[in-house]
């Protein structure tokens, strides 16, 4: 079988290489090369193994260890010795995946190389910010280089395409999965989208630090009701153009090689099973030749929807819908050959599914050197390589948001304060690794207090107070919190009182945000906030640092507590990156990309929002739109994080009053940083366009940059909109640009200081 197998790849090489070696080595050349491949190898497969590139399993045996016994390990394992196996997830290390591939390789007819598959989301070993936290930068050359660290140590460990970036909007904190996206906003979200896929990807995707990037979940995952996980989705046309589908048309645009659908329906149908979303619009109008790989079983899964009466027909609804590859869900490999057979289904759509695989294993180069990705040696030199831990650290120092800091508590001085840390999370060196750390090991992470004992300058008591969860956090299962015990208060209180600055670090497990963790509650879990209360009673002076996986309803404590920092939950680096931006040896420069609620009534709460008939009481009633028990503005708007210096804005300029709709308008705008130390803003740009055939939002960014400016000195900042940033997606997805009103507003949130308008004609 070997031998056969040799002579048949060789043969296949043999002939395009002849027919190619003429032609210039250009992209053309390349990529007609390697069609001429995929022509050639679909020629001598059977429909069997041709179903096979569109089934993936999960690692279901130790691959190291003899072949499995019973069960459906066994027939896994008979599948993969036939070739009827295209992909395995979370079989990871170079032993490992040595092992599996040298199954699909040297064992099979045909030896097509698997491509191995893993959920990358935030780092591999070394472990960044959560995606929520790196988006609070707004640095995307950060981002690009935190995606490029995590490609690294996971293709470096054998494998070669990750399950991210995420890019689904998020406007609803309820949602635990929004820890793993970028937030509310499509325009920051698609150009996060672009940073993670060229970070993930690089600049060849056959490099041996580079993996193949899977932009997800398509599409309108983030829109769940009620933030609960899993649930159905109904949004309008609009929405689903304007909000939803930009960022994965930004990942397209920018060579992502798979997305992913997800778990959710859309208008009745469950999108693992839409040709709307997969062939019209993604395959179709957008062009996208890489491959559609569904969710976990979630063909199988539209039998629960009742869109499916069978695993039959699902697998005929999914794979004429454009769904490539079956994760997980023994559909295809079971029933998809024989719907072939019986004429249900087209070969010519497994063809085209098939194809799309292929392409992207030539592409990662894996039929060149199946075995590219497994060398020890490097493997061992570059997981956790000291480069990038100095990489996430300063990923996660920027991703730092510094909420409030009404008394100057911070930056702490570095000599002569008595200082308390409080709160278990200070503690802990496996939270702030967050929830999908399926690579990186327990207790890895540096935690707030040693991050802090870093600094011996002052006197620092740690003090417990009170424990999180009661029981040992998995990955799998609930989190059992702490609700009744407060032993440890009377010793925390009793410390409060003797020091200068309580800083109390509290917030969510790392597992208690991420995929299955929606919450109707979105106060601090457990006895915390309790705890805060307690200790605000007997020392005000409190510098509250949160851990956490989404926005928190924390109005009592804006309320009450004086600073407050927005940490996150920033990985391996956690504590050394929360010490160095309270003791200010890192000037804070983080905004919030998701909206701060007042309280979980007010969720979703977005800024984005549309203006409504009745937007303001112009009569003295209770007609208009608003909440009777609370202000309709959030806590913290979008875009919103302080510094230890101030900025002022000034001098917004536009080069023009009116425009025709091809004419470029530029906008400028002077900030000056008035305070005593230098400091990063980002600054921010928004529009409104006024009346439109499709509402507008009262606002959309359409313009950031991040700028460093010295103390005493201004810098002029510049922007252009163009029909790109002016336009907008009617009903039927089309993008249009009308003439009318503009507003124009910047400045360093959602919450503008500065603004003008103009005319499109």
């Amino acid at each position: 079988m070997n031998t056969t197998r040799h002579i048949i790849i060789f043969a296949l090489t043999l002939f395009v290489f002849t027919n190619c070696k003429a032609q210039n080595n250009t992209k053309m050349t390349k990529n007609t090369t390697i069609e001429n491949k995929i022509d050639s190898l679909l020629k001598i497969m059977t429909i069997e193994e041709k179903v096979g590139q569109m089934n993936q399993y999960n690692g279901f045996w130790d691959v190291t260890g003899p072949a499995p016994e019973g069960g459906s390990a066994e027939q896994k394992y008979a599948h993969l010795r036939k070739g009827w196996v295209g992909s395995m997830l979370s079989v990871r290390g170079v032993k490992e995946v040595r092992a599996v591939q040298k199954i699909a390789v040297e064992e099979t007819r045909l030896g097509i190389p698997l491509i191995i598959g893993f959920d990358v989301i935030h780092g591999y070993k070394t472990l960044s910010p959560i995606p929520l936290a790196e988006a609070a930068s707004w640095d995307l050359e950060a981002i690009k280089k935190s995606a490029s660290v995590a490609a690294a140590e996971a293709a470096a460990s054998g494998i070669n395409w990750t399950f991210g970036p995420m890019v689904d909007i998020g406007r609803d904190a309820r949602w635990g999965r929004v820890m793993e996206g970028a937030g509310e906003d499509p325009f920051l979200g698609s150009k996060i989208a672009v940073a993670r896929v060229h970070g993930f990807q690089g600049d060849d995707l056959s490099a041996t630090n580079t993996i193949a990037a899977c932009a997800k979940h398509f599409a309108a995952y983030g829109f769940a009701e009620a933030g609960k996980e899993y649930n159905t989705v109904d949004i309008g046309t609009s929405t689903l153009h304007n909000v939803v589908l930009p960022p994965f048309k930004a990942a397209v645009d920018a060579g992502v090689s798979t997305l992913m659908n997800s778990f959710n329906e859309l208008n009745g149908v469950p999108v693992t099973g839409s040709s709307y979303l997969q062939r019209d619009i993604l395959k179709g109008k957008w062009g996208f030749e890489g491959f559609v790989i569904s969710d976990w079983a979630s063909i199988f899964e539209m039998i629960s929807w009742g869109h499916a009466k069978d695993k039959r027909e699902a697998a005929k609804i999914a794979a004429i819908a454009g769904s490539d590859m079956d994760m997980e869900g023994n559909v295809y490999v079971q029933e998809l050959a024989q719907l072939v057979k019986d004429g249900v289904v087209e070969e010519a759509i497994i063809d085209d599914a098939v194809r799309r695989i292929l392409r992207v294993k030539f592409e990662l180069g894996l039929f060149e050197d199946p075995y590219r990705y497994c060398d020890e040696a490097r493997e061992k030199e570059t997981i956790g390589n000291p480069a990038h831990h100095e990489a996430v650290l300063d990923m996660a120092k920027k991703s730092i948001v510094l909420l409030k800091n009404d008394n100057q508590l911070l930056p702490l001085k570095k000599e002569g304060q008595k200082i308390a840390l409080m709160g278990d999370l200070a503690n802990d060196k496996s939270s702030p690794l967050g929830s999908w750390r399926i690579a990186s090991d327990d207790e890895t992470g540096v935690s707030v207090l040693e991050g802090m004992q870093a600094y011996t300058g002052n006197t620092l008591t740690y003090v417990r107070g009170a424990e999180v969860a009661t029981e040992k956090t998995t990955f799998l299962q609930e989190i059992q919190f702490n609700t009744t015990d407060t032993s440890g208060f009377a010793e925390a209180i009793a410390v409060a009182k003797t020091v200068d600055v309580v800083v109390m670090v509290l917030g969510e497990y790392g597992f208690q945000s991420g995929e299955g963790r929606s919450r109707t509650d979105l106060q601090l879990p457990g006895v915390q906030q309790e705890l805060l209360e307690a200790v605000y009673e007997v020392n005000p002076n409190i510098v509250l640092v949160l851990n956490n996986g989404r926005p928190l309803a924390i109005s009592w404590a804006d309320e009450h507590i004086p600073t407050i920092v927005e940490a996150w939950q920033l990985g391996t680096q956690t504590g050394n990156a929360v010490a160095q931006v309270l003791y200010g040896d890192y000037n804070p420069s983080g905004k919030l990309p998701m909206t701060f609620p007042r309280n979980v009534g007010q969720v979703p709460i977005y800024y984005n929002f549309k203006n409504t008939g009745r937007p303001v009481d112009k009569d003295d009633n209770v007609f208009w739109s608003h909440y009777s028990d609370v202000k309709k503005t959030p806590l913290y708007p979008f875009g919103h994080g302080l510094s230890y210096t101030n900025f002022s804005y000034s001098d917004l300029e536009l080069n023009g009053n009116t425009f025709a709709l091809e004419d470029d308008v530029k906008v400028s705008v002077n900030i000056t940083n008035t305070g005593e130390l230098d400091g990063k803003e980002v600054v921010q740009l928004y529009i409104r366009d006024l009346v439109g055939s499709v509402t507008r939002p009262v606002k959309e960014l359409k313009g950031f940059e991040l700028v460093e400016i010295k103390a005493g000195e201004t810098k002029t900042i510049s922007f252009t909109l163009n029909k790109e940033t002016l336009g907008f997606y009617d009903n039927n997805g089309d993008f249009i640009i009308e003439p009318g009103d503009f507003k124009v507003f910047v400045g360093g949130s959602s919450i503008s200081v500065l603004e003008t308008d103009f005319v499109l004609e």
